[in-house]
């Protein structure tokens, strides 16, 4: 194994990122499409196949099934992809493209291929093998990186899932519960604030533009953060039931939770992000300055049990 060196990687890295940005993943659509990057990934792959399951495209895709759920739900609403039940095992459903949607996956690879035929005219024969060869190699080196981090991670490591568990509401107001009756008082009347949102929320949860994710260590619930982008409306998604377990904090999965909800944002191309939370709290203020929010305004906050300042956090899509 040769470990590279210091420039090797910083010259690697602004490569992968140029490739990106020239193959237009950093847009909202891709492909001379209407459609996100993994939308247009979908397709490409329930078109090559003679039928998959949900399961096998997420695997193959390296999305969540939450993730996988709304975007075929989207697909078949919209005529683009048609579900059978499978030949060998009627339990599970096949996806398969509609007429339609082959329309769409010819689009898809007129657009690609066009693009890489103009991209190749300028190089030589070899220079196209070249960067064949490399990509190749590169491309298999990230996969064999990836399936060696996951087989050697051990299991009491916190691991992120998405959408409802069996307690999670329970366990999320208690985490609530717990860190602000310690820090501001808070007693019964938050608890069942925090309680009652959740239990109206979990139930929209699989809807395209909601999502929750929750962190479990040593399998159990320890932290958790969603996205309610119905709530509010004027497509405007509200950040809710940020939390984490004591025990936890410092380790970065803070910054991993807010990664994920803002990337489910910027997917789904809300206008704005808000967010409520109450003064004083100096780490998660500091977090969600990192991440692009501001602070709109404060409020005196006289519905809970002690007097606080609460804040409104807003981040507007650029």
């Amino acid at each position: 194994m040769t470990v590279p060196n210091a420039e090797l990687i910083i010259d690697l890295r602004t490569a992968s990122r140029q490739l990106v940005r020239e193959l237009g993943f950093l847009r909202p659509t891709i492909a001379g499409t209407q459609l996100s990057a993994s939308s247009v990934h979908a397709i490409v792959e329930i078109g090559l196949g003679e039928g998959i399951s949900a399961k096998d495209l997420g695997e193959i895709l390296l999305l969540e099934k939450s993730t996988i759920s709304r975007m075929i739900k989207t697909f078949v609403s919209g005529g683009v992809v048609l579900e059978t039940l499978g030949e060998k095992d009627r339990r599970v459903k096949l996806l398969r493209l509609s007429s339609a949607g082959e329309i769409v996956l010819a689009k898809i690879v007129e657009f690609a291929e066009n693009q890489v035929i103009s991209a190749m005219r300028s190089l030589s024969s070899t220079e196209q093998n070249t960067t064949l060869k490399g990509i190749q190699i590169y491309a298999a080196a990230l996969r064999n990186s990836r399936l060696a981090v996951d087989v050697v991670s051990p299991k009491d490591v916190p691991k992120i899932h998405s959408g409802y568990a069996p307690g999670l509401i329970g366990r999320v107001a208690t985490l609530h519960a717990n860190h602000y009756s310690r820090t501001v008082g808070f007693a019964a009347k938050f608890e069942t604030y925090v309680a009652g949102g959740m239990a109206e929320f979990i139930p929209r949860v699989e809807n395209p533009d909601n999502e929750i994710w929750y962190v479990t260590n040593s399998n159990k619930i320890s932290g958790s953060i969603a996205i309610d982008g119905e709530g509010l409306g004027g497509n405007i998604a509200q950040l809710r039931w940020f939390i984490i377990d004591e025990g936890l904090r410092g380790t970065g999965l803070g910054r991993r939770f807010m990664q994920k909800a803002i990337a489910f944002c910027d997917e789904r191309q809300f206008d704005e992000i808000h967010l409520w939370t109450f003064k004083g709290l100096d780490a998660a203020r500091s977090l969600y300055e990192a991440f692009g929010f501001s602070l709109e305004g404060e409020y005196d906050g006289n519905q809970w049990e002690n007097k606080v300042i609460e804040q409104k956090f807003v981040r507007k899509r650029t």
